[in-house]
């Protein structure tokens, strides 16, 4: 199945975006972006092949019905490219396809928020009832506002910040309505441990948008982000000219689920995308652009040891210190490790029907990003990340679980 490459810049980038292009092209290669010139690494036709022999031959055999990746190399995309069908039909995935971003929301959400750190307008250690225009437990619990009126009996809620939730210590589990009386609760103490919250993000966003900052963010993540990095099929929330080229998912059963067209902004997971546009995001990310050198090294310090054998489910004992991975933190919004490369980070995100991950070798500013409308293609992306990164000790086990301890 032949893939569909990007091509950023033509026909300068002619030799650049056709396999095998090394042998094509001059040694180092050079790729051009956005008027800049990058010198990409000789191993890195090598990178992608292999990543696209593996694909390919998952789709043939039917392993995976479609996935679609994306390689930086020092700062700039290498290879955009998509395989398999976007839907029950049988339409081929595209490199413009929609795709639901799930959790990769988040850490496009700490990037937005680091920004309003640079100007001020936030600070990530105060308590965020200083940006709120009365307690938090006397807003109403309703779609708009949330369920913080739950908390009116635990005053533990002052003691949050920015940092705390953007770093899953809020306390809570991962949303309100998965509690079993669907109310909002503290299970630890605030910053005392990491447990994965949506509901902590999704807090964070009404202290932007309902207390005295008045933020809209659907349109701060659009001029910030979005517009910064040119992606122009980017989105919170569902825009009609996405139904043309959309991508469906299929579950663990392989049935085939429609595209959920999501209708407010929602910033643990609302984000739709396609992987020409993250791989965007990926490469401006590494860079650093719009952020200064200090808040951009802050989104992937180690903020907090991460404490469990896993991510899920949220809110598992921690180990004790002697079987706690040393290796492994919370950033702001996304994971941190340190491997044979040095530091890195990854984020994930998963539904029934998707699974994504975006994993970044720091000292390279080299990421591999897979998107897949097929749940079972997260079974892939430990050895999809290896061909094109190398080892870099990226926990996907934790990430996973340990079933994926056996994966290829």
């Amino acid at each position: 199945m032949r893939a569909a490459i990007t091509r950023l810049v033509a026909p300068a980038l002619l030799c650049a975006a056709t396999l095998p292009w090394l042998a094509a092209c001059s040694s180092p290669s050079h790729r051009i972006e956005a008027g800049r010139t990058a010198a990409i690494p000789v191993d890195a036709g090598k990178a992608v092949d292999a990543a696209d022999a593996l694909i390919t031959q998952a789709i043939k055999s039917r392993d995976i019905e479609a996935l679609a990746m994306a390689y930086v190399e020092d700062g700039r995309i290498v290879a955009v490219r998509a395989y398999g069908h976007r839907n029950a039909a049988g339409q081929a995935l595209q490199t413009g396809t929609v795709m639901y971003g799930a959790s990769l929301t988040k850490a496009v959400f700490a990037y937005t928020v680091m920004q309003l750190v640079d100007e001020g307008l936030i600070d990530l250690d105060a308590p965020i009832e200083r940006y709120l225009d009365k307690p938090l437990p006397d807003y109403p619990n309703d779609s708009r506002y949330g369920p913080w009126r739950d908390l009116r009996e635990d005053a533990r809620w002052r003691q949050l910040t920015p940092r705390i939730l953007l770093t899953h210590r809020s306390g809570f589990g991962n949303f309100a309505f998965l509690e079993p009386d669907r109310k909002l609760r503290f299970h630890f103490d605030p910053g005392s441990r990491y447990a994965y919250s949506g509901e902590g993000l999704i807090l964070l966003q009404f202290v932007l948008e309902q207390g005295r900052l008045q933020l809209d963010l659907g349109r701060e993540m659009q001029r910030r982000v979005f517009d910064r990095f040119g992606m122009a099929t980017t989105s919170m929330m569902w825009r009609p000219d996405f139904a043309a080229n959309l991508a469906d998912g299929l579950t663990m059963e392989r049935r085939w689920e429609p595209h959920d067209p999501r209708g407010r902004v929602r910033a643990a997971g609302s984000m739709d995308t396609t992987i020409e546009d993250f791989a965007r995001f990926a490469a401006g990310y590494v860079r650093g652009d719009g952020l200064t050198p200090r808040s951009r090294a802050e989104l992937v310090r180690p903020q907090a040891p991460i404490t469990t054998a896993s991510q899920f489910p949220t809110l598992q004992p921690e180990l004790p210190p002697e079987r706690r991975r040393r290796d492994l933190a919370a950033g702001l919004g996304v994971v941190v490790f340190e491997g044979p490369q040095g530091r890195g980070f990854f984020k994930g995100g998963h539904d029934d029907a998707t699974g994504n991950t975006w994993v970044c070798v720091e000292r390279r500013k080299a990421c591999a990003v897979l998107l897949s409308n097929d749940v079972r293609a997260e079974r892939l992306y430990p050895s999809i990340v290896r061909a094109l990164l190398g080892e870099t000790g990226v926990p996907f086990e934790w990430e996973y679980g340990p079933k994926s301890a056996s994966w290829p």
